[in-house]
């Protein structure tokens, strides 16, 4: 159930609604809209009877929500919500790039990196200090060590960071160092460690499952809302088929789609959606097309040596160049990057 204020609802007025909903034994989630504020509803079981809530000074309605997620639906919230990623806004009018190595592999190469995608226009830096791979004797990442490049990465770029965290017990260490969290497609419905990021109010970034629908994405993201953060960003990053051409297949169908039924903005990761360098280009083009709010663009300087996904890595002038057509998309679908 959602309960809608009227814009000239005050801050009491809330408050009450909020103690009303809360002395039923239920979840009251305030979501601040640009014109007035809607109160989702949750923890109950079965129907919940809006009389109770109708009469309260400043209510304008109650709407019953039909979705299985309740918080993360455009039924919960009208408008687009905007993220802010240590200043950077992901969901507006201008478009998040994110470009970094798949891996931090050592202290130059993450540096030579984040100058060269700063340079060329990237907006936050992506890098990974833990990294989940299939195989155990696969390269998995520096660690804290990681981290702490990355930090020097942000110092010396002024570049927002992006990371990913893998559990429950080193998600307090990534956060100390990261800007925004990053959730794996393998971690997507790791829920524990949902509930975990929802507490800490940092920022989040949800990479869609390998064999996800999309309404098990959005039932993932909806654990971090119910927790209070509603600093969530999705990330569509290729699903498991039949192809065999590319890595993944990038289901582009997913933004719109997304868009419709949800609030949340949503990036588009083509370096994992295809696996392949030659491809990365023309997907990201056609991402911002379909109305994507951002890209994930893995970089690296030399990715014949790289550590962890290499064949999929652009070269810096290669990034130059994908910034540089972006820019000129960007206004046709009414953005700016």
């Amino acid at each position: 159930m959602l309960i809608v204020m009227e814009a000239a609802a005050t801050a009491d007025d809330v408050r009450r609604v909020v103690e009303t909903v809360q002395g039923m034994g239920l979840n009251a989630h305030p979501i601040p809209g640009a014109q007035r504020t809607a109160i989702g509803i949750t923890g109950n079981r079965g129907s919940v009877e809006a009389g109770a809530f109708e009469n309260l000074p400043g209510v304008a309605e109650v709407i019953p929500v039909s979705a299985p997620y309740k918080l993360v639906s455009r039924e919960a919230k009208r408008e687009n919500s905007v993220v802010s990623v240590a200043g950077v806004p992901v969901g507006g009018p201008a478009l998040a790039i994110v470009a970094g190595p798949c891996a931090v592999e050592s202290e130059r190469q993450a540096l030579e990196v984040g100058h060269a995608v700063r340079a060329a226009g990237a907006n936050l830096y992506r890098g990974g200090a833990f990294k989940p791979r299939t195989s155990p004797y696969s390269f998995q990442g520096l660690g804290l060590e990681g981290l702490k490049i990355l930090a020097k990465v942000r110092a010396e770029t002024g570049l927002p960071i992006v990371t990913e965290v893998l559990d429950t017990e080193t998600a307090e260490l990534v956060a100390e160092y990261a800007d925004c969290l990053q959730v794996g497609a393998r971690n997507m419905q790791n829920f524990s460690l949902l509930r975990k990021l929802g507490r800490m109010r940092k920022p989040v970034l949800l990479k869609r499952g390998m064999s996800a629908t999309i309404e098990e994405l959005l039932l993932s993201a909806e654990y971090l809302l119910a927790e209070g953060n509603y600093e969530v960003m999705l990330c569509e990053r290729g699903v498991r088929t039949f192809s065999d051409h590319t890595r993944n297949t990038l289901d582009l169908s997913a933004i719109p789609y997304v868009q419709r039924i949800s609030h949340l903005p949503i990036l588009v990761d083509p370096s994992h959606g295809t696996g392949k360098r030659q491809k990365v280009l023309p997907l990201s083009r056609a991402a911002i097309a379909c109305g994507a709010d951002g890209l994930l663009i893995e970089v690296h300087n030399h990715p014949e040596a790289a550590l962890s996904d290499g064949p999929q890595a652009l070269l810096p002038e290669m990034f130059a160049e994908l910034v540089g057509q972006v820019r000129q998309l960007a206004p046709v679908v009414g953005r700016t990057a």
